[in-house]
């Protein structure tokens, strides 16, 4: 795909995920590796729905912008992304990170079971089109360390003969990457909708339950390395 393509790409498939409710106001970002080796990524505090072709960030292969708004801080997770998956059997040519609400709420459970990963094997669509989806513990959005642990995980799960398209970042959403802007959104998409099932599971009565039982309760998940509350002082941008 060329860069003129991409762009047109990536705008077409953020105002999808915002049409649709993945992300929301000024959440979330794309981005794609271009034939060159540089990089296009929406720009900081840009609505997915109403990006600009033209306006998107352009950068050279070292990271260093060369063009257009003020790119998005994640550049620098999605560029970890990018080389840590090249020499797996899942390489990434875009990534995209949401906030699904659901996603984002499966990681507040106090009582996870997923043996460190987002959901459990529920179902064979979420076998087939999602995969394992390692959970990131929680750190301050543009914190260097959850490109660490993302790193990390990507060479684990490659390691074990299990490539992976995605990750989940506790209390901040999914970056998944694919081949395309648009297979990167259909497992975005696929992502999202397995959580949303789990939280409207039929109770004995057969009515849909909407609010899982954990959080009816009042608990909220703590542990030695997870906050009570995320650190939103000072936060950059993005």
């Amino acid at each position: 795909m060329n860069e003129s393509a991409a762009r047109e790409e990536i705008c077409r498939v953020g105002r999808s995920l915002f049409e649709r409710g993945y992300v929301h106001a000024t959440a979330g970002n794309i981005s794609a590796q271009l034939a060159d080796g540089g990089y296009l990524i929406t720009p900081t505090d840009a609505c997915l729905g109403f990006l600009d072709p033209a306006r998107l960030a352009r950068l050279d292969p070292q990271g260093h912008q060369i063009g257009g708004d003020r790119a998005s801080k994640t550049i620098a997770l999605h560029r970890r992304i990018y080389a840590a998956t090249a020499a797996t059997g899942a390489p990434a040519h875009c990534v995209i990170h949401t906030h699904s609400t659901h996603c984002v709420a499966l990681t507040l459970e106090p009582e996870r079971e997923g043996n460190g990963e987002l959901l459990p094997a529920l179902t064979p669509y979420f076998v087939m089109k999602v995969g394992h989806v390692p959970l990131i513990d929680y750190t301050r959005p543009g914190d260097a360390l959850a490109a660490e642990r993302v790193e990390a995980a990507i060479a684990r799960y490659a390691d074990a003969g299990t490539p992976i398209r995605a990750v989940m970042l506790e209390r901040l959403g999914p970056n998944v990457w694919h081949d395309t802007p648009a297979a990167a959104m259909a497992r975005s998409g696929s992502t999202a909708c397995i959580p949303s099932s789990a939280f409207q599971a039929p109770t004995a009565n057969s009515r849909m339950e909407i609010v899982p039982p954990w959080a009816k309760k009042g608990r909220t998940r703590r542990s030695a390395s997870t906050p009570s509350t995320c650190d939103v002082s000072r936060e950059p941008s993005g």
